[in-house]
């Protein structure tokens, strides 16, 4: 690595860590800039990857901290987009303010959460991932079919002209003018995205190295031994699911807003698949390695659909493989190889790192 070469007391030195700070700072402000010369649909994948990343850092939780498995963890999200929609929108003529909404919509998911965790207590591992995986079809066929008798949902047409987020006179949904200068609503977005973002990331870290995420490791490690050592399993897993919850729902509120549309095609169960991935890949438990997971798994294949049909027309004159069949065919041999070759993730653990090492010996 190039600071191993770094004199010591330039590595040490105080003002090395804030030039770092400083220089991280003032990339990520001008990212969306750089971005949209290439095209504003980069922007608008950009932030979906923030998003992907809050719902990784969500499931962190459950699935890195506590030990349990979640395939239904879209769900939260979905709750977090209708609370929105409904209370954004002219289906029930109720126009909310963001910061209202997202608070509630956060409280919903949370209540949800409780809801799932309660009867999966003593469920671990495959019996655990068969009932949030229904859990999560349960809440989407819910919102597929919440149009009769009384039309809450508005079945599978979804909620349109839902209210972007506005404040301090910003309409983040539209253009912004400040004198010769523009700034796109999907680059506001892009700043609100990455301080909800930034935020998350403090709270987890500041969980996992608190006594509640110490509780967390000691019954993802051993939850018979967590019991006798007087840790309150039964209140820390409820813990878990509400917060990881939580965060599913305040992300899901976002892409309401964002998208201005929402219906139950957009929390299927293969999204539930990808952002578990996300957290598989980049290392569960690692709060850096899920951010990591979740930004390559979103950019990685989009890269791949604008990169896979020009290169057969290259080598071959012409595509023999539709783009979309050939990304997923990547997408999945490369999880398959880092499963081989890295099961503890790209950025594991130092806790995950030693469990696996200690089983390959």
């Amino acid at each position: 690595m190039v600071r191993s070469y770094l004199p010591a007391s330039i590595r040490h030195h105080p003002a090395t860590l804030w030039v770092g700070v400083a220089l991280i700072a003032i990339s990520l402000i001008a990212l969306p800039f750089a971005l949209s010369m290439v095209g504003m649909a980069w922007v608008r994948i950009t932030n979906l990857a923030i998003l992907f990343a809050l719902l990784a850092l969500g499931l962190n939780i459950v699935v890195g901290f506590a030990g349990l498995l979640d395939l239904g963890y879209i769900a939260f999200y979905a709750v977090g987009a209708y609370v929105y929609a409904l209370l954004a929108s002219p289906h029930f003529g109720i126009h909310l303010p963001f910061w209202v909404i997202l608070p509630i919509g956060a409280l919903f998911a949370c209540f949800f959460g409780v809801l799932l965790g309660s009867p999966t207590l003593k469920l671990r591992g495959d019996y655990l991932a068969i009932v949030t995986l229904g859990f999560g079809e349960i809440i989407r066929i819910f919102m597929n079919n919440l149009s009769e008798p009384w039309n809450i949902t508005n079945g599978p047409k979804g909620i349109t002209t839902i209210d972007s987020i506005k404040f301090l006179g910003l309409d983040f949904g539209t253009t912004s003018r400040f004198g010769d200068f523009a700034l796109p609503g999907l680059i506001k977005y892009y700043y609100l995205l990455l301080f909800i973002l930034m935020v998350v990331i403090i709270v987890n870290l500041r969980l996992q190295n608190s006594r509640v995420g110490r509780a967390w490791e000691a019954i993802r490690e051993d939850e018979l031994a967590a019991r006798a050592m007087g840790i309150n399993t039964t209140n820390m897993k409820l813990l878990a699911f509400a917060m990881g919850a939580s965060f599913g729902g305040v992300a899901g509120g976002v892409f309401a807003s964002i998208q201005s549309f929402i219906s139950p095609e957009s929390f299927t169960l293969t999204e539930s698949v990808m952002i578990l991935a996300m957290v598989v890949l980049g290392g569960m438990g690692n709060v850096w390695g899920v951010v990591l997971g979740a930004i390559l798994l979103s950019f990685v294949p989009e890269i791949l659909r604008y990169t896979v049909e020009p290169a057969q027309k290259a080598l071959f004159g012409k595509q023999l493989i539709e783009a979309e069949v050939l990304r997923m065919l990547l997408f999945g041999l490369a999880m398959v190889v880092m499963m081989l070759y890295r099961p503890a993730g790209l950025l594991p653990s130092a806790v995950r790192q030693r469990e696996l090492s200690r089983s390959e010996s």
